[in-house]
């Protein structure tokens, strides 16, 4: 076990054998978090790690059918009440 200090301004350095195993680079992010009495740190991924995560699923999804008519779907829009009945298509 590798035990750090914590400066003045409550700053402590990673160890370099736990920076290579949590494969962490100097600007990365980093979670901080207390489990049971103990401080746990884990580094953020980028949302690019998540690609591939739901291979196989089923990407071909029908758009929504458009119109007023469709069941759930938008009332037509009011007459505009600015506009003089004469002039309404």
């Amino acid at each position: 076990m590798t035990t750090v200090a914590v400066s003045p301004k409550f700053q402590i350095v990673i160890p370099k054998d736990v920076r290579r195993e949590l494969n962490i680079r100097a600007g990365q992010r980093v979670e901080v978090r207390v489990e049971g009495g103990r401080v746990v740190l884990q580094p953020e991924l980028p949302m690019t790690a998540l690609r591939g995560i739901c291979a196989g699923i089923d990407t071909d999804v029908p758009n929504d059918p458009m119109g007023p008519t469709w069941p759930g779907g938008c009332d037509p829009a009011p007459e505009p009440f600015w506009v003089p009945r004469s002039e309404r298509p």
